[in-house]
């Protein structure tokens, strides 16, 4: 065997790993060069269109999970949904990320619907259900945690592992729904406009259908009073 391709006693062949690496580089230019002419071969005016703005009327909260892609599983084309994902489709207030896509789609884009959207089988909150850690994104998992924590009476309950990971994915796109729908974002967009609906999803890779678990909310009622922002300080912000 050839060794000067070999990166000393290590056995390494770097050439190799360049070659895949270029490989693999080189089939996404090649896969958007074929989906850029596939697209003007079914409508010419294509792109032109799409360069003259966006006016979704979706905003889809999702788990950055590449199986999970917003568009394919809505079937929507580009500029047809807004899109902000993160690990296992967390919403917390003190997330500026999430807070600006969040303001920005409301009251600039103004879509009518916001979609958390998670998935069965998430690692992320598979991670959180266990003790191991991971590193910085440790921070992050323990806001799955805190959701545990609320529900850990029928949790606890559950035996099987594959199920109770499961059952807590869709407790918590339901508390993360809850947590948009507390923010002043949302709560000052309801004192404006009928149009604006939150909801919770969860998407099933294995059938790649979308269960919606009935949480979906149009206004404050259900949030308690405590998170209840008054009228008056709707009227002074605006």
């Amino acid at each position: 065997m050839n060794t000067e391709n070999k990166n000393g006693s290590n056995g390494i062949d770097i050439n190799s790993i360049k070659l895949a690496q270029a490989s693999s580089y080189n089939k996404l230019k090649q896969n958007n060069s074929d989906w850029a002419a596939k697209c003007i071969a079914q409508d010419p005016d294509f792109f032109t269109k799409l360069a003259q703005g966006q006016s979704p009327e979706v905003l889809w909260i999702g788990c950055s999970d590449s199986r999970v892609p917003a568009n394919e599983v809505t079937g929507t084309k580009p500029g047809e949904v807004f899109v902000h994902r993160n690990i296992a489709n967390v919403c917390v207030h003190s997330d500026m990320n999430m807070l600006s896509v969040l303001d920005y789609a409301v009251n600039v884009l103004k879509v009518k619907h916001v979609i958390v959207a998670g998935h069965y089988g998430c690692g992320g909150v598979a991670a959180a259900l266990g003790n191991k850690q991971f590193g910085i994104i440790d921070n992050w998992l323990r806001h799955i945690k805190d959701v545990y924590r609320l529900h850990a009476n029928e949790l606890d309950r559950i035996t099987d592992e594959k199920a109770k990971v499961n059952r807590l994915v869709e407790l918590n796109v339901t508390e993360q729904v809850y947590n948009i729908c507390k923010t002043s974002i949302i709560q000052n967009a309801w004192q404006q406009r009928h149009d604006l609906e939150v909801h919770g999803w969860v998407v099933d890779i294995s059938t790649g259908l979308v269960k919606d678990l009935g949480v979906s909310s149009n206004n404050s009622n259900k949030l308690g009073y405590v998170y209840e922002f008054d009228n008056a300080l709707t009227e002074a912000v605006h």
